[in-house]
């Protein structure tokens, strides 16, 4: 679906009524998406998105932490927006790496405290 087609609008009802195999509906970030065709290609199987058919999967898609990827297979899955929900825009992987690390610093002052230990408690 392009951007510039506008969305079509469902509820949660709505949504609630395609939570099986054949027909698999799911909300991920307030937008509507039909998983159907993409239920026999998950990598972790039919019976995680099953779980969340018909529901607000928000949670459980984040919790996992899916890549790029999956991100993008998502917007050829898209078919319109929750009543009510609010879209929010998606990190990327890379948006979390470009960030850096903290873990050089607390590295080194790990072994400023350890070194500092030891001559401490080898008097």
């Amino acid at each position: 679906m392009s951007e510039e087609e506008v969305l079509k609008i469902y509820t949660i009802d709505e949504v609630a009524e395609h939570k099986s195999a054949d027909d698999l509906w799911m909300v991920y970030n307030g937008l509507v998406y039909d998983c159907s065709s993409f239920l026999d290609e998950h990598p972790g199987g039919e019976e995680v998105v099953l779980d969340v058919a018909g529901t607000d999967a928000t949670e459980e898609f984040d919790d996992i932490g899916h890549s790029d990827d999956a991100h993008e297979i998502l917007k050829g899955l898209l078919i319109g927006k929750l009543e009510g929900g609010v879209v929010k825009e998606i990190k990327s992987q890379l948006d979390f790496e470009e960030g850096g690390s903290n873990l050089p610093v607390l590295a080194a002052v790990a072994v400023v405290v350890a070194v500092g230990a030891y001559f401490v408690f080898v008097k």
